[in-house]
């Protein structure tokens, strides 16, 4: 892991400090409010639906144990609404009322405090933290090296990776230093403040895309020509929201030390030129489809000017490389763990799927990296509970040089477990919880907070992620079903990454009422998805009653279509989606079919 330098560590000191003091100044009426709120958002601080949102910077991912104990710390000891909140939060769910299923059960939110949250961006969040408690969280982060700074705002976001990044099997290069290096750049950058939109970039060092780089504002391919020589296929413009696009390549090999000053050129060209006058066409993807091969030339011009000067002023030396790299070799290793219990028999089944779905590969042949699941029944997709931050952090600590990783999937990764100790890892993971054998499966699902904490969102994402869940508890079921990504939004704006899932889910207002779109066919970018694509609606929206109807027959539409083994996306694009569509809208007309029947009866 990065080790933060003292610069570094006084820096995030500094910004606490003064976060404080700004706070203290809007608290006693001296920084009128319309003042204090880009402040605020600057270090992470939102204002949602009942209570404030805060947003923790975790730079591609990585975790220690030490702060993974004080995330633990925050959502035991500051996750806590007040009874204001509380009220307020009850009288909307009240007057939502639960999710009514077709089976005559229903799904009720439940407003869960003593929280944190996975985001898909590798992120850490929380929902329920007053504002006057703000300013004592944010010295705790900074106790661990740890901050919000532009996890908010029109600014250049957290940079995201691949959770594998060092250790994949797949890796061209490691990630991390160049992720590290545009962090430092990217931090407080005085020209990049205040740019057309917020601007986020991903950068993958394997073969395999397990970052979703097509899906970024730039998305970032570390490889090698053909000479051998390292460099980077740039993409820029792709994004979700309301107009899905995926990133067009710009350069396809970019020597690994310009990357910074070509980074530079193309933020510079968006913010001279990106949109200002409409928060909906402000996105760096709008600017690149409607100027395409200009927008293009305009940042090459840009680049070869920067260059111009002393041969650029951002030009990675190989010193700086190597000493950032320094940061990111892998640690020193405790040898294997001895006397390793055997799996009892009658746990050999669940040990073996575990092992299938849980575990994967590392450069080190003597290592594995293993995924806790934070995905379960009546616990919200990506969230953690302050004792399973603990226990997660007891597991880093004993099983992975006390490193952990928060994944694309809201998931944690231990990078750096030794293949001997993984009975003793599941056995453990097992007992607290985190080893559900569900990685990649359907109950893997991502899903946003969306309207129970979310003031944007137009529906609930959490009771259709509880009501699928639900459904699907039977794990022979769930592996003959196979790997599929399923991701439900909230609202257009996409935190779910609902167009890049095989089935997506998306929320919509309809009348004021809670609505959900379902898209097939969507994909990240990784093997198992192909080339990033966003998903087509299969028509009309539903109810969430029908939801999981809808959900239930595309699937067994899968299942009566496959051949053999075939994942669920490669069915769908072999045999088309009309299929599907079919058996989705069938089960809308079969769904209102039973509600006439109900109210004819009643």
């Amino acid at each position: 892991m990065y080790q933060y330098t003292e610069f570094d560590r006084q820096f995030v000191k500094a910004r606490a400090s003064q976060f404080r003091d700004q706070l203290t100044r809007w608290q006693n009426g001296q920084l009128p409010e319309d003042e204090f709120k880009p402040l605020r958002l600057q270090n992470g601080w939102y204002v949602q639906r009942y209570a404030p949102m805060l947003r923790v910077a975790v730079p591609y991912g990585e975790l220690s144990s030490a702060q993974l104990r004080v995330l633990a710390k925050i959502a035991r000891d500051y996750d806590q609404p007040d009874a204001a909140m509380l009220q307020d939060a009850q009288a909307t769910q009240d007057k939502l009322g639960p999710v009514a299923l077709k089976n005559g059960q229903s799904v009720h939110t439940v407003l869960t405090k003593g929280y944190a949250h996975f985001t898909t961006r590798q992120n850490v969040q929380y929902n329920w933290i007053p504002l006057d408690k703000s300013a004592d969280v944010m010295d705790l982060l900074a106790s661990v090296d740890m901050h919000g700074i532009q996890t908010s705002g029109n600014c250049i976001r957290n940079i995201t990776s691949d959770e594998r990044a060092g250790i994949a099997v797949d890796e061209i290069a490691d990630p991390r230093p160049f992720g590290e290096i545009m962090r430092q750049w990217s931090t407080l950058h005085p020209e990049f403040a205040f740019l057309p939109r917020k601007f986020k970039i991903a950068i993958s060092g394997a073969s395999e895309d397990r970052a979703a780089i097509g899906w970024h504002d730039v998305g970032l391919q570390l490889l090698r020509n053909e000479a051998g020589e390292l460099g980077f296929k740039v993409l820029v413009g792709g994004g979700m929201g309301r107009t899905p696009i995926i990133g067009t390549v710009i350069r396809e090999f970019l020597p690994w030390d310009q990357i910074m000053n070509f980074l530079e050129a193309v933020v510079r060209v968006y913010n001279r030129y990106g949109r200002r006058d409409n928060i909906y066409k402000a996105r760096i993807k709008i600017l690149v489809k409607a100027e395409g091969q200009k927008y293009i030339d305009e940042v090459e011009a840009e680049y070869q000017q920067i260059i111009g000067h002393d041969g650029g002023p951002h030009t990675i030396t190989q010193a700086e490389y190597d000493r950032v790299a320094a940061c990111f070799v892998a640690p020193k290793l405790d040898s294997a763990p001895q006397g390793v219990q055997p799996i009892a028999a009658e746990d050999e089944t669940a040990f073996s799927r575990w092992l299938q779905q849980n575990v994967a590969p590392h450069q080190n042949p003597d290592l594995r990296a293993v995924t806790l699941s934070f995905k379960r029944l009546g616990q919200a997709p990506g969230d953690a509970t302050a004792d399973q931050l603990d226990i997660a952090a007891g597991l880093a600590d004993r099983f992975s040089a006390g490193e952990a990783r928060v994944t694309h999937e809201q998931n944690l990764l231990l990078p750096w477990v030794h293949a001997d100790a993984l009975p003793d890892l599941w056995r453990a993971a097992r007992q607290a919880g985190l080893a559900k054998a569900n990685i990649h499966l359907l109950t893997d699902m991502i899903a946003c907070p969306g309207g129970d904490f979310c003031s944007l969102a137009n529906a609930r994402s959490l009771p259709i992620a509880e009501a699928i869940t639900e459904r699907y508890q039977d794990f022979d079921e769930l592996h003959d079903i196979g790997e599929i990504d399923l991701h439900i939004s909230g609202c257009i704006n996409s935190c779910g990454h609902h167009h890049s899932g095989h089935i997506g889910i998306l929320g919509v207002d309809k009348d004021g009422k809670e609505w959900y779109q379902v898209s097939l066919g969507g994909s990240d970018g990784s093997n198992l998805s192909g080339p990033a694509l966003a998903g087509k609606a299969v028509g009309p929206s539903f109810s969430a009653a029908e939801v999981p109807e809808v959900i239930e027959a595309v699937l067994n539409t899968y299942r009566q279509q496959r051949e053999g083994r075939e994942t669920f996306i490669a069915t769908l694009r072999r045999v088309g989606a009309d299929p599907f569509k079919a058996a989705a809208n069938g089960a809308r007309f079969s769904a209102s079919r039973v509600d006439a029947a109900e109210a004819s009866a009643a």
